[in-house]
């Protein structure tokens, strides 16, 4: 993989990165080379993609959860990978749009519960943007409309740089959620901004409002787009 800053690289504010549908395994890499630049040249970074059908073990996880065998899961195409974020067993797939910034906590106090709060408060501010009020619930990360969840949280920190981060589910294509027990939260049903507001929406939409909450949030500029490449 390579990359091109499309503006000189200067140690405040972050870059957009949007690499389109990737693997988990190819956007877990590109974490990694992120977190590497972070390291290199102190720019943060907020990545968007989508995944291919993949199910994902949180360091809190129970495979009890995994209502299906891993055969049945290849059968059905979808991934199962064990990762280092917080949390349980989530879903990812096409229609749903997945940020993972790559930031450094030092200038917000070194908080996990604060960051937390704050991605979920970017997720509710990006809803609203749409006339969806979802909220947070005590003690149960995420974004909630009425019973049902719009969106996923579990994060991973490396030397107090953030990765992993949050799904939000946007385009109603929800079945792949039915093979696990969502964040092992028995009876929770999941759902959508198409589902909430009963029309089309586009993943391109509803990165642009992320990206616009995203500086307003953190109180960061952006500095442009970094180019992804998948040559050497």
């Amino acid at each position: 993989m390579s990359f091109r800053a499309t503006e000189n690289v200067i140690r405040t504010g972050f870059y957009t990165v949007r690499p389109g549908r990737l693997s988990y395994d190819a956007g877990l890499r590109l974490q990694q080379e992120l977190l590497q630049r972070r390291a290199e040249n102190g720019t943060d970074f907020l990545l968007l993609l989508e995944h291919q059908p993949v199910i994902t073990l949180g360091r809190g996880d129970s495979r009890d959860h995994l209502l299906v065998s891993a055969e049945q899961l290849a059968t059905r195409g979808i991934e199962l990978r064990q990762v280092s974020r917080g949390g349980d067993i989530t879903y990812h797939g096409p229609g749903q749009l997945v940020g993972y910034p790559i930031i450094y906590l030092d200038p917000r106090q070194r908080d996990l519960h604060r960051y937390l709060r704050k991605l979920e408060q970017l997720l509710q501010q990006s809803a609203a943007e749409f006339g969806v009020e979802a909220t947070s619930r005590p003690g149960k990360t995420g974004l909630w409309v009425n019973e049902k969840k719009l969106a996923s949280i579990g994060v991973g920190v490396r030397r107090w740089t953030t990765w992993h981060g949050f799904a939000l589910n946007v385009e109603h294509r929800l079945e792949g959620f039915d093979t696990i027990v969502p964040c092992g939260l028995s009876g929770v049903a999941m759902t959508s901004l198409e589902a909430c507001l009963d029309r089309p929406v586009t993943l391109s939409e509803v990165e642009a409002v992320i990206i616009e909450q995203f500086a307003r949030v953190f109180s960061a500029d952006r500095l442009g787009d970094y180019e992804y490449s998948t040559t050497p």
